[in-house]
């Protein structure tokens, strides 16, 4: 085998790119060898029961399995762009209505960050901005695992909280509204062209909690990037504030990183501009409008898109969203 050559690791990019189309093959030979025993084990099960040597609930164990596992199959077949096995970037930004938006922010940002606890994602946040009272105005953070990407693009949109609020006196119910961007995390074996002449560095002091070296060390960095813009054809700036570490040069590589990830994504929405007006249409994801709306009152959190829903509130909070992804992907993956 050629992962087992001597001299395989001397060139570590390509030698990680071979690892990822390994770990690809071995997960559909392994899958395809427990679906055919699963589907054995289910056939033999009713070949018992028929001769009353297993019982129905045994029969019933082994097909819920079997389909179980062929569900999960399915469910990664639908990842199939090249993007879908990448690690994310998603920034969360509160929207209009104050300290109760914030605050819905923040528990959009928790509940991400603990559904990628449950992957085994590593998560980093790169930028973060408090709210002026309570939760947070605005939050980047990088997802790094394999298929983050592919998983989260699913909650790229606009989500809605329905609440009676605990920053109103009256205690009235209140509607709150926070956009979720989600990005591929793009790696070092994607090919970007970056114009170093058209970047532009500003520095900073960092601020927040734990900063020692706030009003000391300018670590942190804000990248200017102007650029012809492939999707509008007009001249553009991205421009992206990293403050993850207290060391500048780190801040700067990461921020260039980000950079990277958002001219691949403005490609690859130029690639599918055709394709995406007609989904667009399908998927009811106009720019603005809701794709969830979570209203805690009626114990009722439901996707707009695909009319999937959950009366458990709490375990939605805690980043249990397996089932909107999943329903998210089943319905609209195959089409992309």
């Amino acid at each position: 085998m050629r992962t087992q050559s001597p001299d395989f690791w001397n060139d570590a990019k390509a030698a990680e790119e071979q690892m990822k189309k390994v770990r690809s093959l071995k997960f559909w030979i392994n899958g395809y060898n427990e679906v055919l025993s699963a589907t054995e084990e289910a056939r033999l099960a009713f070949e018992f029961f028929k001769e009353e040597a297993a019982t129905e609930q045994e029969v019933d164990t082994a097909y819920a399995h079997a389909i179980a596992l062929i569900e999960e199959l399915e469910l990664r077949n639908m990842l199939r762009k090249e993007e879908d096995k990448m690690g994310a970037v998603i920034k969360i930004v509160a929207g209009a209505g104050g300290t109760e938006a914030q605050d819905w922010a923040e528990m959009l940002m928790r509940m991400y960050m603990r559904y990628c606890e449950k992957q085994g994602y590593k998560v980093e946040i790169s930028n973060i901005l408090d709210g002026d009272e309570a939760g947070i105005k605005s939050v980047t953070f990088q997802v790094q695992g394999d298929y983050a990407y592919g998983f989260l693009k699913s909650e790229n949109g606009v989500h809605r909280l329905v609440r009676v609020s605990p920053y109103n006196a009256q205690g009235k119910r209140m509607t709150s509204f926070s956009s979720v961007f989600v990005t591929p995390l793009v790696d070092d074996t994607i090919e970007i062209e970056i114009v170093q002449a058209n970047i532009s560095w500003d520095t900073f002091r960092s601020s927040g909690a734990g900063g020692q070296n706030v009003n000391k060390v300018e670590s942190g960095v804000r990248l200017h990037y102007t650029f012809r813009n492939p999707v509008t054809e007009q001249m553009d700036e991205i421009v992206i504030e990293n403050t993850e570490s207290r060391d500048q040069p780190k801040n700067k590589e990461n921020a260039l990183r980000l950079l990277r990830s958002q001219l691949y994504e403005l490609e690859l929405e130029k690639r599918n501009a055709e394709t995406a007006k007609i989904e667009a249409g399908k998927k009811k994801i106009e720019w603005g409008s809701q794709i969830r709306s979570y209203v805690f009152d009626d114990r009722r959190v439901k996707d707009h898109r695909t009319d999937y829903q959950t009366s458990n509130v709490q375990a939605v909070m805690d980043g249990n969203i397996d089932g909107f992804i999943k329903a998210y992907l089943m319905e609209f993956g195959g089409e992309e």
